[in-house]
């Protein structure tokens, strides 16, 4: 499942709800949930991922210095975090949730193997996927994901039909 978000309007808030929404019904999810993480002396805000079932958490970005230019994605801190995510899989999640189908993996890399190894094992995904990048995660998921605005409720909705909550039954009454 695809949430279709603006370019550089990340549903932060929305991504919360879900792990909240997770954590709160006993949902077993694994994955990241994503922070800024924002420096008054270089006035911009970078990221870190925090990997939901250890809650460790790693920060994306190199600090280059003032005046650096270019790309400043750590790719091999992203490989940690790929590594951790895919040792949490083994524990059998009911969910995998991914911050961002990024520009990394509109290029094919990144964080694409966990998706696979989540299809693979039945585990569905839930993934942020900025408008500049919906026409490389339509072509990669083949039309098969579902995509949704970043409405929380819409999101939620989707949860609660995906993973019911089981309704009790009582005991059939005792025959006289």
């Amino acid at each position: 499942m695809a949430i279709v978000y603006a370019n550089e309007a990340y549903p932060q808030s929305t991504f919360e709800a879900i792990v909240e929404h997770c954590r709160g019904r006993g949902l077993r999810a694994a994955g990241v949930l994503q922070h800024p993480v924002c420096s008054d002396a270089a006035g911009h805000c970078d990221v870190a991922l925090e990997e939901l079932t250890t809650g460790r958490r790693t920060d994306l970005f190199e600090d280059r210095g003032p005046g650096a230019g270019g790309c400043r994605l750590d790719v091999a801190a992203l490989a940690e975090v790929n590594a951790q995510v895919a040792r949490s899989l083994d524990a059998a999640p009911e969910l995998l949730i991914l911050n961002k189908f990024g520009k990394v993996e509109a290029e094919g890399r990144g964080l694409l193997d966990l998706i696979a190894i989540a299809i693979d094992r039945g585990i569905p995904v839930v993934i942020g996927v900025p408008i500049r990048n919906l026409e490389a995660w339509r072509n990669f998921s083949g039309g098969l994901s579902a995509e949704f605005s970043s409405d929380p409720s819409e999101t939620m909705d989707w949860l609660n039909r995906t993973f019911p909550v089981a309704i009790a039954q009582s005991p059939e009454p005792a025959s006289c």
